[in-house]
This record gives C-alpha cells, structure tokens and sequence, in this order.
C-alpha cells in the first residue's frame, strides 16, 4: 500500500481551488498507486519509485492539467486522447477525475497498455480504454476534442503524427518542462499556439508548462 497520505498532497490542489475531487476518486488514485508500485518491481514501467514523487510527479503533475482542458460546457463529454500514455498517465488520473469524459490511453508498449487495462478493470474505470499502437498506426472510430502528451517529442513531430486524430475544433495539449520556445518555433503554419501556461504543481520545484495549439 502507499503510505504516503494522498489526501493531504490532494489538499494542496484543492487549496488551489482547482481540483476538487470526491473521496471515491481519491480512493481510486490511491489504489491506481498501489497497483504501479506492485507493477514496477517486475515490469520496469516508470523510473520513479518512490512513493512521495509517484504523487507528486505522476498524480499531481496529470491532474495540474486539469482546469485547462475543461470544456467550456461542462456538461459536454470530452473525448481525450493520450498519446505516449506509458504507464497511463495523465490518462488515469484524469479518467478518474472526470468519470464522464471518454479516455484512451495509446502505447507502443504491450506491457504498459496490459498495465492500464489491469487498472481500468480492477478500478472499473469504464471510461478508460487502452490501446497498444504507434500514433501513427492508430484508427480511431471517433476523433478526439483533445489530444494530449506527456514528455512523448518535440512539438512538431507531436503534430504531425497526433493532429489527424482531431475533431474539428479540437485541441493539441503538450505538457512540457521549460517553456519550450525553439519547439514552438518549428511548428508547422497549420498550426498555433493559443495557450502557454505555467503550471504550479506541488511537490515539484522543476518548471512545468501546458502548451495548448489548434488549426489555424
């Protein structure tokens, strides 16, 4: 089990007033914990071990992202594609977040896609579907209102193999480190920056940046 209290590092968002989160989403992120802990002693699937930076580096930075990719009704249920998804995130912690949006979590790797279908079973997150293809390989029966990456490449090479899997309308999401200028320069002219927002994530001193782009 994680000993750490994901509650009081949960209250440093709440603080925020960004993410509010039911008890039963905080127990499933919890359990989502305890089951990449039990996973990573055999599969190798995150480089982080340590159960006070799985929070912070894993949950807290995925869910950071939150407010910016609500959809201006809420009551609309976005459709959210994670590129590079790994070990699913941000997938999982925002499908636990947001139970009526619709999550796919897209992976190269057979193990971590078995990883996330492990997750999505034991959690019974029903929104939640992991898929093991390249980007580029990927046909979706429905395009996405967002397509979001977590350290998956360079801005550029981002687009052209995840903006096909857009609905019209829909937006790129790149969560980066440092704010990535040279990368935004590179961009295609179909393509344009419409957000660049530093993230305050708790627990984590490092520079955070979301990076949001739409069809010109």
């Amino acid at each position: 089990m994680i000993a750490v209290d994901i509650d009081s590092a949960l209250s440093q968002l709440d603080a925020l007033g960004d993410v509010p989160l039911p008890r039963e989403a905080r127990d499933k992120l919890r359990a989502y914990l305890d089951l990449l802990a039990k996973w990573n002693r055999t599969y190798n699937l995150t480089a982080i071990r340590e159960p006070e930076r799985m929070i912070t580096h894993h949950v807290l930075d995925s869910l950071a992202v939150l407010p910016l990719l609500e959809a201006p009704d809420p009551a609309k249920r976005l459709a959210l594609l994670d590129v590079g998804s790994g070990a699913g995130l941000p997938a999982i912690p925002l499908a636990i977040a947001r139970p009526a949006w619709r999550v796919v979590a897209l992976d190269s790797s057979h193990k971590k896609s078995a990883f996330v279908q492990q997750v999505a079973s034991e959690l019974v997150l029903a929104n939640v579907e992991a898929v093991t293809a390249r980007v580029e390989n990927y046909r979706p029966v429905a395009p996405f209102d967002v397509v979001i990456s977590r350290a998956f490449s360079d801005l550029a090479t981002f687009v052209a193999s995840s903006a096909r899997h857009l609905a019209p309308g829909g937006r790129l999401v790149a969560m980066k480190g440092v704010r990535p200028d040279e990368e935004i320069a590179q961009l295609p002219p179909a393509f344009r920056v419409v957000a660049m927002e530093p993230l305050a994530v708790p627990g984590i001193e490092a520079a955070r940046h979301l990076v949001v782009m739409e069809r010109t």
